[in-house]
């Protein structure tokens, strides 16, 4: 089920309706059916993969605990891990490492038949096996006690407004949650209305009309374009890419609220940084940090000198880059960021800069942020490219044959018009440095956003339905993942 469709909306309405009659222990128990009936939605056989990691996570996360030998305690973490990992690997991998030892071996003059598996990737699934292995993590680092009472593990791991895409929750925020009874605030409810209605906003305004020019542009031949419409293509791409997933995500943070429970944040204003390390922070903050805190870390970080400080964050980003998809340009996009990071932190550390302030320093943000923003763009170029050769093509069009400004007038024209009010949010929240800083503004102006993005969503839904009959939500980027 998607968010943005009615079908959701008449289970939400369900369910949210029997939550608030209900006492708390009955809270979690239907909250644990609605949410297999939620991921069932999709495809009921992969709940199996569900009841799999739950299950092996619940009994490893309490061996590990009560285990006082160190051999012990390693195995039960290395069955969680071997457990959860095999199931990644074999249903979003396997193709991908066959091929890539086909290709390899060829090259020696092997021509073998390697078998390739009608493999459907189960939604959600690189998740929630991050979001379980955080869990036995943290248990065998002794930064928490493992859970007693399965159904809520259970729930930890299944809760479904984050999941098929997120936020990546941590055990440690996510489960003290479910132990008590929860207070549902007005303050809440708001908030919660409010990142629903951007998260919409975000997706169906944003993204989905990006999608058509990203999608028009990327699926053409490059002989085709001109340099300027494979710019225009690629602008497009990021912010459809961004309001997909920040949108997906603002909705599942909101959705969390009317049930009085808290998420992480898990975007703000990654367009607005001005180096790596910011916009990291910024974007898909489960993630990022996540691969921090359980594989970074776990390599060393910082800890063992330069050379391999900046080994361990080329690993974590190759592997960050690989956990998006089976393919090699997400590999290349993971060596890109990690490439990026390195010579960032390199000067950080190496290199002092004085510039005059009041006059210069403003000036020099802005282009930090345009400079910025266009080193993240080329990322999604390697991201959306269905291969190395057309981003090779797409750069030497933007070289060499950028093409006349008429051309891309239309592009150029439709992607002002569809970001000019994202970038004013995402202003306000980096000024007040706060995700929720709309909720703070004057009375006049925080209605006025309000408002405006009613009417907007009124607007694009009718028009959709006018045009087909019925409005029919487009699927979230993030779910192939």
């Amino acid at each position: 089920m998607l968010f943005h469709t009615l079908q959701f909306l008449y289970f939400f309405l369900i369910v949210y309706i029997l939550y608030r009659i209900l006492s708390h222990r009955y809270q979690n128990r239907m909250l644990l059916l609605a949410s297999y009936v939620f991921y069932a939605g999709w495809d009921w056989r992969f709940l199996a993969l569900i009841w799999i990691s739950t299950t092996v996570d619940y009994f490893c996360g309490i061996k590990i605990h009560n285990s006082s030998d160190a051999k012990q305690r390693r195995g039960f973490l290395l069955l969680s891990l071997v457990t959860n990992l095999s199931l990644l690997g074999f249903f979003k991998y396997f193709n991908f490492f066959a091929s890539t030892f086909k290709d390899l071996v060829s090259l020696l003059g092997w021509h073998p038949d390697v078998v390739y598996l009608k493999v459907i990737l189960p939604v959600g699934i690189s998740f929630y096996t991050f979001q379980t292995l955080s869990y036995t993590i943290d248990i065998y680092r002794n930064k928490m006690e493992p859970e007693r009472d399965f159904l809520d593990f259970a729930l930890f791991v299944a809760f479904f407004p984050q999941l098929v895409a997120g936020p990546i929750e941590r055990a440690r925020n996510l489960l003290p949650q479910f132990k008590i009874p929860r207070v549902i605030t007005k303050g809440m409810v708001k908030e919660g209305i409010w990142l629903i209605l951007y998260g919409l906003f975000l997706k169906i305004f944003v993204a989905d009309n990006m999608a058509r020019i990203a999608d028009s542009v990327f699926s053409a031949a490059p002989a085709s374009l001109s340099g300027g419409e494979s710019l225009m293509g690629i602008y497009a791409f990021a912010f459809q890419i961004f309001g997909d997933f920040a949108g997906y995500s603002s909705m599942a943070i909101g959705i969390a609220k009317l049930f009085g429970i808290n998420l992480m944040t898990n975007f703000l204003y990654p367009y607005l940084v001005t180096n790596p390390r910011d916009f990291w922070r910024n974007w898909h903050i489960s993630l990022s940090t996540w691969l921090r805190d359980y594989l970074y870390i776990s390599l060393g970080g910082n800890r063992n000198g330069r050379f391999r400080t900046y080994r361990n964050i080329f690993i974590t980003m190759i592997l960050g880059g690989l956990w998006h998809g089976a393919a090699w340009t997400f590999v290349v996009w993971g060596v890109l960021h990690g490439c990026v990071l390195i010579i960032h932190r390199f000067f950080t550390e190496n290199v002092k800069t004085t510039l005059t302030p009041n006059v210069i320093t403003p000036v020099w943000f802005l282009i930090k942020v345009i400079f910025m923003f266009h080193i993240t763009c080329f990322g999604w170029l390697i991201f959306r490219a269905a291969s190395l050769a057309q981003v090779g093509a797409m750069c030497r069009n933007i070289i060499v044959n950028f093409g006349s400004v008429q051309n891309i007038i239309p592009y150029g024209s439709a992607i002002i018009f569809y970001i000019w009010f994202l970038f004013v949010i995402q202003l306000i929240q980096k000024v007040k440095n706060d995700h929720l800083a709309v909720q703070s503004l004057p009375h006049f102006f925080r209605y006025a956003v309000y408002m405006f993005i009613c009417i907007t969503l009124v607007f694009v839904i009718g028009v959709s339905i006018s045009t087909s009959g019925r409005f029919q939500g487009q699927s979230f980027i993030y779910f192939q993942f």
